[in-house]
C-alpha cells in the first residue's frame, strides 16, 4: 500500500483520506456502496492510486466539472483519472441498482 493515506472514490472520483472514508463514507456515493464502517468496501471501492486533481466548487457551472462528470457532486478535491477497477460483484450490485459504472481510469471515452 502507498505512504499515501488519500484515497480515490473509484466511482465518482472524491478524494479523501482512509479514515474519511471509513468515517463518514463518500460523500456522493455512500448510498450506492456503503463506505461509512467498512474497511473492506474502502479497500475494494477506492485507489491510493490516482493523477491529477481538481477543486469542485461551483457543481452546476464549472465545464472541468461536466468534463470529468463530477458536476452535480459535492464540493471537493476529485481526481482526474483514477486507476483500478471496481470488482465485479460491485459492478454487478451496482448495475442491479440501475447505475452504470463508467470507469475513471480513462479506459472509457465519452
Amino acid at each position: 500500500m502507498s505512504s499515501r493515506t488519500e484515497r480515490a472514490c473509484m466511482v465518482c472520483g472524491i478524494i479523501q483520506p482512509f479514515r474519511d472514508f471509513v468515517g463518514h463514507g463518500c460523500p456522493n456515493c455512500e448510498s450506492l456502496l456503503p463506505f461509512k464502517g467498512d474497511d473492506s468496501v474502502v479497500m475494494d471501492c477506492t485507489s491510493p492510486s490516482f493523477e491529477g486533481f481538481v477543486a469542485l466548487c461551483d457543481q452546476e457551472s464549472s465545464w472541468v466539472a461536466k468534463w470529468l462528470r463530477i458536476d452535480g457532486f459535492q464540493t471537493g478535491m476529485y481526481a482526474v483519472k483514477v486507476n483500478g477497477r471496481l470488482p465485479e460483484d460491485v459492478v454487478r450490485a451496482l448495475t442491479d441498482k440501475g447505475i452504470v459504472y463508467r470507469p475513471r481510469d480513462g479506459s472509457v471515452q465519452d
